[in-house]
């Protein structure tokens, strides 16, 4: 996917704009080769924000790139324009790969592109999305959604969350996390949106997980289960569920393998333990189950993580600082 063809017309908000041109327009990592070909299309001089830009094609470009991105759409009650609409549609019928950040998802849902799939856009605008496009199946939770020809992205940060999935699609991992490590931003971030959302969630000492959740990560080398965690908690497995959502955003047995996985990723890091070790150490029990969980949280097996972050140890030119673990 060499050509990368961002979207612009009036209204489109300048932050996603500006994140495109930073990992798509700039000079590439250390052995990345081909890198991409960044165009600006619109419809001419367009404002986005304080700033002004001139795009270098028109809108109909958009159909000859091999990457089409649209960013966040300003002021969601008002209809993208038509012409607008119409390239992005045009673009993936001519076989374009189309991404939507932030809010740039109702411009993908107008062009009917979204209809029958999931999609996902800022949390304070999912319900908008979901009422106004019913055929588009919104996810309020995640960080971003890939269906393959179609990706589109949460709000602001997840929209670097997706560009870099995107140079992890194209590139690999080494050359997304010598990016990330360039921008100083996690390769990968682990959790959804309902993270990020805005709840009345009690101080840390003093909600009902306060002391359960030190005492799980004590003893993830043992074979917890929900049960165990509710009586721990001295209470019933609906109300345990219940309470999680609320105070993590997930639930007791998702976050319980996220706290395995980012035990399993220190240790490889860090130690020189086998994967069978590791395994026994972070409660997953057999090497083949860890491997089958970090693989697919990860999106590398535990291996190839290691000697990634084993060798990267040590700052190097493009670090700018001390070694950043990668969260899972």
């Amino acid at each position: 996917m060499s050509t990368v063809a961002l979207a612009v017309t009036d209204g489109m908000l300048h932050f996603e704009l500006a994140l495109v041109c930073e990992v798509f327009g700039a000079d590439p990592p250390g052995g990345a080769d081909p890198w991409y070909r960044l165009s600006l299309c619109g419809p001419g001089a367009v404002r986005a924000g304080r700033f002004w830009l001139e795009p270098d094609h028109g809108l109909d470009r958009l159909a000859r790139a091999d990457t089409v991105i649209v960013p966040g759409w300003a002021d969601i009650g008002q209809d993208p324009p038509t012409e607008l609409i119409d390239a992005v549609r045009a673009a993936h019928e001519a076989g374009a790969r189309v991404v939507s950040l932030c809010t740039g998802a109702f411009v993908l849902a107008a062009a009917g592109l979204l209809d029958g799939r999931r999609a996902t856009t800022h949390w304070a605008h999912t319900r908008e999305l979901a009422e106004r496009h019913p055929r588009v199946t919104v996810d309020p939770d995640v960080l971003y959604v890939d269906n393959g020809s179609l990706l589109t992205s949460a709000g602001k940060a997840a929209a670097m969350d997706l560009c870099l999935h995107l140079v992890r699609l194209d590139h690999g991992s080494s050359i997304a996390n010598t990016l990330a490590r360039r921008l100083v931003v996690p390769p990968h971030r682990d959790g959804g949106q309902a993270q990020f959302i805005t709840t009345p969630v009690p101080a840390p000492d003093n909600h009902p997980l306060a002391g359960l959740l030190p005492w799980v990560i004590q003893r993830l080398d043992q074979p917890l289960t929900v049960e165990d965690l509710a009586r721990r908690a001295r209470m019933s497995s609906r109300n345990l569920s219940r309470h999680f959502r609320s105070v993590t955003g997930t639930t007791p047995l998702q976050w319980l393998l996220t706290q395995r996985i980012r035990h399993a990723q220190e240790l490889l890091e860090t130690t020189d333990d086998t994967v069978d070790a590791i395994a026994a150490a972070t409660g997953m029990g057999t090497a083949t189950t860890l491997r089958r969980h970090f693989h697919r949280t990860v999106g590398v097996p535990p291996d190839t993580y290691r000697r990634t972050f084993r060798a990267r140890a040590r700052p190097g030119p493009d670090d700018g600082g001390p070694h950043r673990r990668c969260p899972a």
